[in-house]
């Protein structure tokens, strides 16, 4: 099968959940359309207080610096715990990010809003944690199946461990680490929600707020918008990993004749 091929299905998914995404976002009649017949009872359908567009720019702002974060610290730690100088420490880096996803985030947000005070930034704090786990363990796992004899053979052409590296080892593991990126930002997305009950914002707010006025369409409305933009953002990275792996594949389904 070749790499358009299989990049087929995200992309349908991908233009299918951004569609419904614009929908529902744009159009705020549509959730009366839609939830009246099965809540007759509700009074009020659409979450008031903010724009679903502004939730979802919220939204979007937690998830990015954090997994930015998450992405950046995550795969330098992974790289330099696989490195000859720090591969003692390895063991450890393991046991630190494991610590970081088994910690709840709810608890990591009761610790950081005494210290930096309601808003975003607890919320990007505990998404950072949460979303290192991932990165790392696909880093250290991507870079260590990578074997001794490729690396001995790009430094007996003369490149330096730095350039072995970049131009031959992250190539090779670019597949594995972009699915724990692709994890980590999933994650990030659903967990994100829960920023709202530290006044961040985001699609969590309609959740939050049908809880406390027991408004079931104020929960579907965020619940929903979440699952699509977990969902879109899945199939955008699916297509990116789709486009990443080592030249010899590229090279193969070439000579099948087949388009690229």
């Amino acid at each position: 099968m070749t790499r358009r091929r299989r990049s087929l299905l995200p992309r349908t998914i991908l233009l299918s959940a951004a569609a419904v995404y614009i929908v529902l976002a744009s159009w705020g009649g549509i959730w009366e359309r839609l939830l009246s017949p099965i809540m007759p009872d509700v009074q009020e359908y659409l979450y008031p207080r903010v724009g679903l567009w502004t939730l979802t720019w919220q939204h979007c702002v937690l998830v990015s610096v954090s997994s930015t974060l998450s992405i950046l610290v995550g795969m330098g730690t992974g790289i330099l715990a696989t490195r000859s100088f720090g591969r003692d420490f390895l063991p450890a880096v393991n046991s630190l990010v494991s610590v970081g996803q088994t910690f709840p985030p709810v608890a990591v947000l009761a610790l950081a809003v005494p210290s930096v005070g309601f808003g975003a930034e607890p919320a990007i704090i505990a998404l950072f944690l949460y979303g290192l786990l991932p990165v790392v363990r696909n880093t250290v796992g991507g870079l260590e199946a990578v074997t001794p004899a490729v690396r001995e053979a790009a430094m007996g052409m003369g490149m330096t461990e730095l350039q072995a590296l970049w131009r031959v080892e992250l190539p090779l593991s670019a597949k594995v680490i972009m699915a724990g990126i692709r994890t980590s930002v999933v994650i990030n997305i659903g967990t994100a929600t829960i920023g709202a009950t530290i006044g961040a914002g985001g699609l969590g707010a309609p959740i939050i707020t049908g809880l406390a006025s027991d408004n079931t369409a104020f929960i579907l409305q965020g619940s929903i918008l979440a699952a699509l933009f977990a969902i879109i953002a899945d199939a955008a990275l699916d297509i990116i990993e789709n486009q990443l792996g080592p030249a010899s594949t590229q090279a193969g389904e070439k000579e099948d004749g087949q388009p690229q």
